[in-house]
Formats: C-alpha cells, structure tokens, sequence
C-alpha cells in the first residue's frame, strides 16, 4: 500500500481520462469527483487523508485539467455522457463497488450514476454518496452566476494574476492555506498561443447550460437512490438552498432514513474538503458505508 499519488490515463466512452490515483494496493476504493470548472486536483487533501485505508480515484472529467477535450461539446459535456465515462472508468479499472464523494457538478455526476437511470450497470457499484454542496436542484440565480463566467474565462498576463482572480471566485471555499492556493493556481492554469493564462478547461463545457438548461434538475435520480446520501452544505450556500435539502430528507433516500444533510459552517460554494473538520465528516461517513 502507498499513499502517494500516481498520474494516470485511461480510455472512457473514447475520450481520454486523466485521473490520480492515491493509496494504491488498498481494497475499498473512493471515487472523488471535482466540481464544474475545476480539477480532479482538488480533492488532494481528502484523497491523502483518506489513502491510509482507501484507494482513491480523482479524475479529470472531460474537458478538464489534462483530460481531453469534446469534438463534439454539445452531445458529451452533459450529465448523461459523464456517466458513461464513469461507468467506462469503473469499468476499465475492474471497481467491484465504489464509495464517491463529489463537490458540485461531481456530486451530480453521482447521483445520477447511482441512480442507474443512465447507466443501468452502474447502481449496483455505488455504495455510498456524498454530496459537497450539491442537490437535485440547484438555485436558478447561482446558476445563472455560474454560467456567466464559466463560458467566458479571463485571461491574464501572469500566473499572480490568475491566482489573485481564483481567490476572488472561489474565496466561498473557505479556508484555504497559501500552500492549497498555490496549488489549486497551478493545477488549474492553461497558457494560451499569446502567451497570457487562463482556467484549465474547455470554455465550450458551459453549452451545457444552454443546450440542456435542465440537466441539473434531477429529483428522478435522486428518488432513486437506495444508498446512505451524506449531503455537506455550505452555510452561505447560493447554489444549494435550505428548503431543498430540506426536501431532500422528504423524499429518496431521506424517507427512508438513508440521507443526512451537514450545515458546513464558515464557507458557502462549495466546502473545500481541506479542513481536518470536513475532512473527518466524510472519513466517517465513508467508514460507516464501507462497514455495512
């Protein structure tokens, strides 16, 4: 066993993954899944912690950090083609059954893998969800926020300048060290033929919202769930609202007893999964799933 991390590539739905893959050996296995205009990167430091027992798997999802990018962007960067390149991934890989924590669109990446709605073979690989800020419905006023920089990054003439930009976009995180924002500069920078910088993904990705401006409303996948659902809110949240995870425990797996929803104080959208406090809320959670 090793808690080191590995970098990796592997075919899916013929595309071109990249993953990292972290305590390498173990048995149970964790997929974490990045959100919308990030990396697989970002899960280092639940991937570390949790690689003592787990092997962790983080990809890059299509159009993404070093994964490629989608000739065809208005069919593959949608809900239901990132299922296929799970069930590709779990597939090539030879997973018998995952754990999958996803931050955002990761979280719902999940969810409608678990359902087995889109990928049938799927439900019964999944043994356990947990979902960073993320929900069946999302509010449409942070959606409509997310779309108008998504498909538009900026560009910067130095790498200082671009981090100082994350730092403003993503400072909802929480708690970040100088170190963690280093890193997440780094691992999330692109350098364009004019030589400036910009966001590490395909701004093509955002069509998404335009061509399948429903994708994210996905309460049918979630009623189907029949696993434990651990679901991390932010406090200041604009994505994910109270009345909705409040639902969430109406409905699914919350009528049957199978959901929890955690207030995560002191960040809004979404948790950066980077605080030994977070980090124990998932560790226990996941724990718990994989002793049954």
């Amino acid at each position: 066993m090793t808690t080191r991390m590995t970098s990796h590539y592997l075919r899916c739905a013929g595309r071109e993954i990249h993953f990292t893959e972290w305590g390498a050996g173990n048995g149970p296995t964790v997929i974490a899944w990045h959100g919308l205009a990030r990396t697989g990167r970002d899960m280092d430091e639940l991937a570390a912690h949790l690689s003592d027992r787990y092997r962790v798997i983080c990809p890059d999802t299509i159009g993404r950090g070093l994964s490629q990018w989608s000739p065809a962007p208005r069919d593959e960067y949608t809900l239901a083609f990132y299922a296929r390149i799970a069930a590709d991934l779990i597939d090539g890989l030879e997973l018998p059954q995952v754990h999958w924590v996803g931050t955002s669109m990761g979280g719902a990446i999940g969810t409608v893998c678990a359902s087995g709605l889109f990928e049938p073979g799927l439900k019964a690989h999944i043994r356990s969800l947990v979902l960073n800020d993320n929900a069946p419905q999302l509010a449409d006023a942070a959606l409509a926020r997310i779309r108008s920089y998504a498909g538009h990054p900026p560009a910067f003439d130095s790498v200082l300048e671009l981090e100082a930009f994350f730092r403003q976009v993503y400072k909802p995180y929480g708690w970040l060290s100088e170190a963690q924002w280093r890193r997440l500069t780094e691992t999330s920078t692109r350098r364009l033929p004019d030589g400036r910088v910009t966001p590490h993904y395909d701004p093509a990705m955002a069509q998404q919202f335009v061509h399948h401006p429903d994708d994210y409303l996905i309460w049918p996948h979630y009623d189907a769930l029949e696993l434990p659902v651990l679901c991390l809110r932010g406090v200041e949240s604009d994505l994910v609202l109270p009345e909705t995870t409040a639902e969430m425990l109406r409905r699914g797996p919350g009528v049957r007893g199978q959901a929890t929803v955690v207030e995560v104080p002191g960040c809004g959208h979404a948790p950066a999964l980077n605080v030994p406090a977070q980090l124990q809320l998932v560790r226990e959670f996941i724990d718990r799933a994989e002793a049954g």
